[in-house]
């Protein structure tokens, strides 16, 4: 029986492209996983929650910049020891510089960050957290830690054990999935006509 809510003609053009039977029910399982993960990180519950618990007096978007001038290296690997600057916060952020200026600058005016001297160039500007701006931090990610803990702990060690590794290769699919849509353009080329053809019969009908 196929998995709930899977479509049987995109089960066959998987199976026609190569995709073995159990990736293809995985992959109807996964989607539905993560489009429904995905709602609700766009609302970011826990973050808020813990922002709004802590009585921080920030929003979200101001604490991912605190965290874009920490950039513990967990998040950000190698670049967590660079010199953090305005372009830095927007690059760690994929945000507008103009936006990363200004939540900067809210930052400073809060008392959380501030602005220093680079030592590698002293006509550079950078940006450093203040003590306030590291226990801010610290609280939010504590706080985090210990809902997840809370959680994690109904888990086996075996369970644990199986699933941070691969949690951490699913986190890597868009990167090893790159050249995919070249591999199925033809396919692909197939779904785009459908889809004009259908619009067409709409319309003349």
């Amino acid at each position: 029986m196929p998995p709930s809510g899977s479509n049987p003609e995109i089960d066959v053009l998987l199976r026609a492209s190569g995709i073995g039977a159990s990736t293809v029910a995985a992959v109807s399982q996964l989607d539905a996983v993560l489009q429904n993960w995905r709602r609700r990180m766009s609302r970011r519950e826990l973050g808020n929650r813990a922002l709004q618990d802590l009585g921080v007096g920030i929003d979200l978007a101001q604490f991912d910049v605190l965290i874009a001038i920490a950039a513990p290296v967990n998040e950000f690997g190698d670049s967590s020891g660079e010199e953090t600057m305005v372009a830095t916060v927007a690059e760690r952020l994929s945000i507008d510089p103009s936006r990363a200026s200004r939540v900067v600058s809210e930052m400073v005016e809060a008392g959380y960050a501030r602005r220093a001297v680079s030592q590698a160039d002293a006509r550079r500007t950078i940006i450093r957290l203040t003590p306030a701006g590291e226990a801010v931090i610290a609280a939010v990610r504590a706080y985090k830690y210990l809902i997840l803990g809370s959680f994690l702990s109904e888990w086996s060690e075996a369970e644990l054990a199986a699933f941070m590794p691969l949690l951490e290769k699913l986190s890597h699919w868009s990167d090893r999935t790159a050249n995919a849509a070249t591999r199925f353009s033809g396919e692909i080329a197939t779904l785009s006509a459908n889809i004009k053809a259908s619009h067409r019969e709409k319309v003349e009908s």
